[in-house]
């Protein structure tokens, strides 16, 4: 990409902020708060009903002309956009975007009225003993939801206005509805996912995924040496099954992605899990932030240090550069620090402003990037656990309610906790000094898992041990001072 559509994509930013918080377009979008209001006027934009009615006729026509400018501002044809907001998933996003706008205004990072992603750790129960689970996975619990209540759990959901859902687990495949409720959630119109072990995945298991409406898989793998990737996951032949799980889906056409969990076990092998992944041709590899959380804690002298930490993410932003038909991220915030600092010294490269690592921009997008703000616990995610109890992450094992007792949108809206997390001003010692604590805002789960605080300093970054060495120093020094 040219300089010059780079500055394009920088002031196609800069225009669109100041287009929301014009004062007339506010007025114009709080009216659309409404979701079904707006899902209408989408709808018939796009050609895919007639409206019913002049007040629809209206509505289509007020919101066409909003995205009609957006397409102009990103130098965009309006048929493209169109097309592209014809399917259920963008036009579920823009509404969400919209609807948070008109809602709270623009915020750095930006709050929204429901979360974009919501993984639903599905079972407790797992066919494998992995050394760092963050859900004590085994056996099945005796209250994991009910067919019916986890149906209506995708209702709540779909209410809410959520984009995107991440069946986990425990092993989710395990479960006998798995199937009917991947089906349910994919005719609401969300975008499916599954996290899986990969080990169950028969070549008809995978066809299976793809009909049911599978959109993407991730599926563990620690290493390319099967007897370290066993032991970890504590059963053996696990690897084996594994990468036959991952070769099955890639055949059926389902969007894979290999994600790894870094510690000393394999932080050497990352390369050559690279490798790997390429020579299985899935589309996505993720290195996986490790926070010691449950079973985790078992094996916390196995993190690595922030000096590899940060070497690592470097060399992963490498391999994101090479454009090797595989995209490389990692769910450690601090790689949309590292893109920008990359991209801020001169090298033409992306930035990869989430740490869902589903977003990629090209140029000079730091204004954007504020506003999706790296960590997304409790912000543009969150958990829901096999019981329906709702957590701000995976990792952050923190109850802030329940689905079935409180309600998906009343707990997302108003956990003191949830909102807290969207603070950024409320961050603490390192992390609340950053520059970046819009773009990355440090690992919540880390802080807590290690000081049992969610807005404390995320020790596994570069960056804050040298802020918090610095500020020792001048305590240091102004205590010397003071007793001359």
């Amino acid at each position: 990409m040219g300089e010059k559509e780079e500055d394009r994509t920088s002031d196609a930013i800069v225009s669109l902020k100041r287009i929301f918080e014009n004062p007339l377009s506010r007025h114009l979008i709080k009216y659309f708060t409404k979701k079904e209001r707006l899902d209408n006027a989408l709808e018939i934009y796009c050609n895919l009903r007639q409206p019913k009615g002049i007040r629809e006729r209206i509505n289509a026509l007020i919101i066409g002309q909003a995205i009609n400018r957006g397409a102009e501002v990103f130098g965009g044809k309006k048929e493209d956009f169109v097309n592209y907001f014809k399917e259920p998933v963008p036009r579920r996003g823009l509404s969400l975007v919209l609807r948070s706008i008109a809602e709270y205004g623009v915020t750095k990072p930006q709050k929204l009225v429901a979360p974009f992603l919501v993984v639903w750790d599905f079972t407790r129960g797992c066919n494998l003993r992995c050394k760092h689970c963050y859900a004590n996975a085994g056996k099945r619990a005796p209250d994991e939801l009910t067919t019916e209540q986890a149906k209506a759990v995708v209702d709540q959901l779909d209410e809410a206005g959520v984009v995107a859902v991440a069946l986990s687990g425990g092993e989710p495949t395990t479960r006998e509805d798995f199937f009917e409720v991947v089906r349910y959630i994919h005719k609401k119109g969300m975008h499916v996912s599954v996290a899986s072990n990969g080990t169950l995945i028969t070549k008809e298991f995978a066809k299976k995924l793809k009909d049911a409406g599978v959109d993407y898989i991730e599926i563990s793998l620690d290493h390319t040496e099967p007897s370290i990737h066993d032991e970890f996951r504590g059963v053996k032949g696990a690897w084996e099954k594994t990468v036959e799980g991952i070769k099955h889906c890639v055949e059926a056409g389902i969007v894979t992605c290999i994600a790894t969990t870094v510690t000393k076990y394999n932080y050497d092998n990352i390369p050559d899990m690279i490798k790997f992944a390429q020579k299985l041709k899935v589309h996505r590899f993720i290195a996986f932030n490790f926070v010691p959380t449950r079973r985790g804690k078992e094996i916390i002298d196995t993190d690595i240090t922030p000096e590899q930490r940060e070497k690592l993410l470097n060399f992963l932003y490498d391999k994101l550069e090479e454009k090797n038909n595989l995209e490389v991220f990692s769910t450690c915030p601090a790689y949309a620090r590292i893109s920008l600092e990359r991209v801020s010294a001169g090298e033409k490269g992306s930035v990869a402003p989430t740490h869902f690592a589903a977003v990629e921009l090209r140029g000079r997008a730091i204004a954007l990037a504020d506003f999706i703000g790296g960590c997304g616990a409790g912000r543009n995610y969150c958990s829901i656990e096999y019981n329906g109890d709702i957590q701000p992450c995976v990792f952050l094992p923190i109850k802030v309610g329940n689905v079935i007792k409180d309600g998906f949108e009343n707990v997302w809206k108003n956990s003191e906790v949830m909102q807290k997390l969207r603070d950024r001003e409320l961050l603490k010692n390192g992390c609340g000094q950053c520059k970046y604590k819009y773009v990355c805002g440090g690992c919540r789960a880390r802080a807590y898992a290690y000081t049992g605080d969610y807005l404390a300093s995320d020790p596994g970054c570069i960056v804050v041990k040298e802020l918090e060495i610095e500020e020792q120093g001048k305590v240091a020094t102004n205590g010397g001072s003071s007793q001359k």
